[in-house]
């Protein structure tokens, strides 16, 4: 859980799953043009591809390949143990209907 902090940490990486969150399965290229024209952020493509690498290695992307393209998707499978942690407490309703259990 610590490495997901600390990927999470940076705001550009945070950017970038908000990116993913509003449209999965992206190129390095797709994702760069939509940080430039969506957030105003202007950096290179190394440097997302960078990022990309640090939130995949904690496992908040995914990639996978079709022919020459590499796509990325959000995973957000490492986020479950914050929820469980803090916002599903014991006798809460998960399922919002205001009841406790």
């Amino acid at each position: 859980m610590t490495d997901a902090f600390r990927a999470l940490a940076d705001p550009t990486r945070r950017t970038i799953l908000d990116e993913l969150t509003a449209r999965d399965g992206q190129t390095l290229f797709e994702l760069c043009a939509r940080l430039a024209s969506n957030h105003d952020l202007a950096s290179s493509r190394q440097a997302i591809s960078q990022h990309l690498d640090v939130l995949e290695s904690v496992g908040l992307v995914r990639t996978r390949r079709e022919g020459r393209y590499k796509f990325h998707e959000i995973d957000t499978a490492p986020l479950e143990p914050i929820v469980e942690r803090w916002l599903r407490r014991p006798g809460s309703d998960p399922g919002g209907t205001g009841e406790t259990g």
